[in-house]
């Protein structure tokens, strides 16, 4: 199932939330703005504010409050992205120059603090203090990951169970809120609440650790970034840490090298390395397995068109090129 027929399948409320979002980015202040509309016109795959909705959706939710659940969401996100980018001095998104390369560091953490705090001016407005305690975890554990990842930088004895829960907390959490608080909205059962919140760590670990591998990969020009970004910013991913695991002494001193000295000259002999030691193949394998588990959640669900689109999704995690 393509990203486009899987968006089909809630179009409607899919327009409504891309609508809402520009609805709720007005600000008096004009960079505000500026900088809001310029984030949001870059596109991007809206894949948390689409695990809400449908979601919500599948658990035979038929009001309208999910679209600001939605909205929300992405709010959050994009926050994270442009004080990530701020964090990492990135100068490419989406095939796009980066807010803070367009305007400054600043201006671009600001305007995250003002997309926050929107977000949690529509939970307000939402009334649902369930939701907002949520949200509330979820933004502080978010956090709590991008400093450790921040911590770890360069580290190369880092561990996969090191790894695994920085990305647990930076980029899984977000999905798992996504689902969790759709859940929740939808005033499930405690069982179904479990399972879809289950569904939406699965998503998102299988979601970055097939993003780390694509920073390796010959498809990296499709990512919108530059090739190599991981290692230029010294980020020790699970492709490096299964090729130090298990490469020959030289191949874990060249791989030690490029690491510390954050030399992207040296791609291709690390991607090389990787390909060599099958790093590749483990961490997609990692990420199927997470996908697998991701689809034994939705047994919970009753069939239905959008339990259907949230396998579909499950799959486009790892057969996504970009």
């Amino acid at each position: 199932m393509s990203m486009q027929s899987i968006r089909n399948i809630v179009k409607d409320d899919f327009d409504a939330v891309n609508e809402l979002i520009m609805n709720q980015l007005h600000s008096e202040v004009g960079l505000v703005e500026q900088i809001g509309h310029y984030l949001i016109e870059a596109g991007g795959k809206r894949l948390r504010p689409l695990v809400v909705l449908l979601a919500a959706r599948a658990s035979g939710y038929n009001d309208d409050r999910h679209i600001d659940l939605a909205v929300i969401i992405e709010f959050i996100h994009t926050a994270t992205l442009l004080h990530d980018d701020v964090v990492d001095t990135s100068n490419m998104r989406r095939g796009r120059f980066t807010a803070n390369a367009q305007w400054g560091n600043a201006p671009s953490v600001l305007v995250g603090d003002f997309l926050y705090s929107r977000a949690f001016q529509m939970m307000v407005r939402m009334g649902d203090i369930n939701i907002m305690n949520v949200l509330a975890d979820t933004t502080n554990i978010i956090s709590e990951g991008e400093v450790q990842q921040l911590v770890n930088i360069g580290d190369t004895n880092l561990s996969e169970n090191d790894y695994l829960q920085v990305i647990g907390s930076k980029t899984a959490q977000l999905f798992e809120g996504a689902s969790h608080t759709a859940a929740i909205l939808s005033n499930t059962d405690t069982s179904t609440c479990k399972a879809l919140t289950a569904y939406g760590r699965h998503l998102g670990m299988a979601f970055q650790l097939v993003d780390d591998a694509l920073d390796y990969s010959n498809n990296n020009s499709s990512l919108g970034k530059n090739a190599g970004d991981d290692l230029a910013e010294g980020k020790v991913t699970l492709p490096l840490i299964h090729a130090m695991s298990c490469g020959s002494s030289q191949q874990i001193e060249a791989l030690r090298k490029a690491i510390n000295e954050r030399d992207t000259g040296q791609i291709q002999v690390v991607v090389d390395i990787i390909n060599d030691t099958s790093s590749l193949s483990y961490t997609f394998s990692k990420a199927k397995e997470h996908v697998a588990q991701a689809k034994q959640c939705l047994a919970a669900l009753g069939p239905s068109k959008y339990h259907n689109a949230m396998l579909g999704l499950a799959d486009f995690a790892v057969d996504r090129t970009y």
